[in-house]
Protein backbone atom coordinates (compact mmCIF):
# COMPACT_ATOMS: atom_id res chain seq x y z
CA UNK A 1 0.00 0.00 0.00
CA UNK A 2 1.42 3.62 -0.92
CA UNK A 3 1.89 6.17 1.64
CA UNK A 4 0.35 8.66 0.42
CA UNK A 5 -2.09 10.68 2.02
CA UNK A 6 -4.84 13.33 -0.16
CA UNK A 7 -5.83 16.43 2.26
CA UNK A 8 -8.65 17.58 0.18
CA UNK A 9 -10.18 21.12 0.97
CA UNK A 10 -13.60 21.90 -0.49
CA UNK A 11 -15.43 25.35 -0.96
CA UNK A 12 -14.29 28.64 0.18
CA UNK A 13 -11.08 27.27 2.28
CA UNK A 14 -9.39 29.04 -0.45
CA UNK A 15 -9.65 32.29 1.22
CA UNK A 16 -8.50 30.74 5.01
CA UNK A 17 -7.05 33.59 6.90
CA UNK A 18 -8.95 35.95 5.40
CA UNK A 19 -12.61 34.84 5.81
CA UNK A 20 -14.46 35.10 8.81
CA UNK A 21 -10.82 34.74 10.69
CA UNK A 22 -12.98 34.79 14.04
CA UNK A 23 -14.28 31.35 13.60
CA UNK A 24 -11.32 30.04 10.97
CA UNK A 25 -8.29 31.61 12.17
CA UNK A 26 -5.44 33.80 10.72
CA UNK A 27 -3.64 30.61 9.28
CA UNK A 28 -4.13 30.06 4.90
CA UNK A 29 -4.59 26.77 3.43
CA UNK A 30 -0.36 27.59 1.98
CA UNK A 31 0.46 27.54 6.15
CA UNK A 32 -1.84 24.24 6.81
CA UNK A 33 -0.13 22.67 3.80
CA UNK A 34 3.59 23.40 4.53
CA UNK A 35 2.62 22.16 8.67
CA UNK A 36 1.19 18.74 6.82
CA UNK A 37 4.15 18.57 5.22
CA UNK A 38 6.68 18.75 7.48
CA UNK A 39 4.65 16.45 10.35
CA UNK A 40 4.28 14.45 6.89
CA UNK A 41 7.98 13.65 6.64
CA UNK A 42 7.98 12.89 10.09
CA UNK A 43 5.38 10.29 9.67
CA UNK A 44 6.98 8.35 6.40
CA UNK A 45 4.06 9.88 4.58
CA UNK A 46 3.97 12.04 1.14
CA UNK A 47 0.88 14.46 0.84
CA UNK A 48 -1.14 15.78 -1.83
CA UNK A 49 -3.29 18.71 -0.42
CA UNK A 50 -5.89 20.11 -2.72
CA UNK A 51 -8.59 22.76 -2.85
CA UNK A 52 -11.66 22.86 -5.63
CA UNK A 53 -14.89 25.01 -5.29
CA UNK A 54 -16.46 22.23 -7.10
CA UNK A 55 -17.86 19.06 -6.05
CA UNK A 56 -17.14 17.51 -9.16
CA UNK A 57 -13.59 18.21 -9.05
CA UNK A 58 -13.43 16.37 -5.04
CA UNK A 59 -15.09 13.20 -6.19
CA UNK A 60 -12.47 13.11 -8.97
CA UNK A 61 -10.08 13.21 -6.61
CA UNK A 62 -11.67 10.85 -4.46
CA UNK A 63 -11.55 8.68 -7.51
CA UNK A 64 -7.77 8.98 -8.03
CA UNK A 65 -6.93 8.39 -4.66
CA UNK A 66 -8.36 4.95 -5.17
CA UNK A 67 -5.77 3.99 -7.12
CA UNK A 68 -2.35 5.68 -5.13
CA UNK A 69 -3.19 6.50 -1.83
CA UNK A 70 -3.86 4.98 1.97
CA UNK A 71 -5.73 7.59 3.35
CA UNK A 72 -7.72 10.84 2.95
CA UNK A 73 -8.26 13.55 5.33
CA UNK A 74 -11.34 15.75 4.14
CA UNK A 75 -12.56 19.31 5.22
CA UNK A 76 -15.53 19.00 2.58
CA UNK A 77 -16.33 22.61 3.69
CA UNK A 78 -20.14 22.96 3.16
CA UNK A 79 -20.45 20.01 1.27
CA UNK A 80 -20.15 18.08 4.39
CA UNK A 81 -24.13 18.99 4.88
CA UNK A 82 -25.16 18.42 1.60
CA UNK A 83 -23.25 16.20 -0.52
CA UNK A 84 -24.50 12.56 -1.34
CA UNK A 85 -21.97 12.40 -4.01
CA UNK A 86 -19.34 12.68 -2.05
CA UNK A 87 -20.07 10.27 0.67
CA UNK A 88 -21.37 8.09 -2.74
CA UNK A 89 -17.09 8.40 -3.45
CA UNK A 90 -15.37 8.08 -0.18
CA UNK A 91 -17.67 5.08 0.14
CA UNK A 92 -15.53 3.61 -3.08
CA UNK A 93 -12.23 4.70 -1.44
CA UNK A 94 -11.05 1.66 0.59
CA UNK A 95 -8.01 3.92 2.59
CA UNK A 96 -8.94 5.54 5.91
CA UNK A 97 -10.45 8.62 5.70
CA UNK A 98 -10.77 11.22 8.39
CA UNK A 99 -13.10 14.34 8.43
CA UNK A 100 -11.81 17.38 9.55
CA UNK A 101 -13.29 20.98 10.49
CA UNK A 102 -11.66 23.92 12.01
CA UNK A 103 -14.58 24.98 13.46
CA UNK A 104 -16.52 23.52 15.99
CA UNK A 105 -19.58 23.24 13.77
CA UNK A 106 -21.94 21.63 16.55
CA UNK A 107 -21.34 24.73 18.46
CA UNK A 108 -23.20 26.37 15.27
CA UNK A 109 -26.27 26.69 13.17
CA UNK A 110 -28.22 23.68 13.51
CA UNK A 111 -27.84 23.02 9.28
CA UNK A 112 -24.32 22.25 10.22
CA UNK A 113 -24.87 19.37 12.69
CA UNK A 114 -25.42 16.85 10.11
CA UNK A 115 -22.71 15.51 8.05
CA UNK A 116 -22.69 13.19 5.28
CA UNK A 117 -18.95 12.65 5.34
CA UNK A 118 -19.46 11.18 8.45
CA UNK A 119 -21.29 8.50 7.58
CA UNK A 120 -17.86 7.19 6.08
CA UNK A 121 -15.13 8.50 7.95
CA UNK A 122 -13.37 6.57 10.20
CA UNK A 123 -12.98 9.18 12.41
CA UNK A 124 -14.20 13.41 12.97
CA UNK A 125 -12.14 16.17 14.04
CA UNK A 126 -13.87 19.59 14.82
CA UNK A 127 -13.34 22.78 16.74
CA UNK A 128 -9.26 22.14 16.76
CA UNK A 129 -8.56 25.08 14.24
CA UNK A 130 -5.87 24.28 11.59
CA UNK A 131 -4.25 21.77 14.13
CA UNK A 132 -7.49 19.54 13.13
CA UNK A 133 -5.32 18.75 10.10
CA UNK A 134 -2.05 17.47 12.02
CA UNK A 135 -4.12 15.34 13.81
CA UNK A 136 -6.00 13.81 11.01
CA UNK A 137 -2.72 12.97 9.72
CA UNK A 138 -1.02 11.25 12.09
CA UNK A 139 -4.67 9.01 12.80
CA UNK A 140 -4.54 7.95 8.89
CA UNK A 141 -0.41 6.95 9.27
CA UNK A 142 -1.64 4.88 12.51
CA UNK A 143 -4.56 3.03 9.98
CA UNK A 144 -2.46 2.68 7.91
CA UNK A 145 -0.06 1.15 9.85
CA UNK A 146 -2.76 -1.02 11.17
CA UNK A 147 -3.97 -2.08 7.89
CA UNK A 148 -0.54 -3.10 6.98
CA UNK A 149 0.30 -5.26 10.09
Amino acid sequence: MSNLVYILNGPNLNLLGKRQPHIYGHETLADIEADCARLAAELGLEIRLLQSNHEGQIIDWIHEARTDACGIVINPGAFTHTSVAILDALNAFEGAVIEVHISNVHKRESFRHHSYVSLRADGVIAGCGTQGYQFGLRRVAMLAATAKA
